[in-house]
């Protein structure tokens, strides 16, 4: 097995992270149409996620329990992207409606359009 081969395999969450990411601010960069721009948004968010689960992951933790021995997994990363996932399901419907809106008032959704009829 070659090295690449071998951080694929070991370390694939995290190349799925990095390419989440990338994708996600390129398009959220590049994009002029702002509901393209929400979607990634949410690459970008999903990739930060993933980041964070598997930095928690640990091969044979378990359960902080009374009677369980052994390593623990910390449960704190989890809960947190749980909460993540609710704040960012949240924040892109106002996102949506904020677009619905603004298309209904401009006709478009693009972003140069929008600023030339503004100004």
């Amino acid at each position: 097995m070659t090295a690449v081969e071998s951080v694929l395999v070991d370390r694939g969450a995290y190349v799925v992270y990095a390419l989440l990411v990338g994708i996600g601010l390129f398009v959220l960069v590049d994009d002029d149409n702002l509901v393209k721009k929400i979607v990634g948004l949410n690459l970008f968010q999903t990739g930060v996620f993933l980041f964070f689960i598997a930095a928690a992951f640990r091969t044979d933790g378990r359960a902080p329990l009374l009677t369980a021995s052994g390593p623990y997994t910390n449960p704190l990363p989890h809960v947190l992207i749980l909460t993540a996932i609710v704040v960012g399901v949240s924040v892109t419907a106002v996102a949506l409606a904020l677009v619905v809106r603004l298309y209904d008032e401009y006709g478009t959704v693009s972003e140069t359009e929008i600023r030339e009829v503004r100004g």
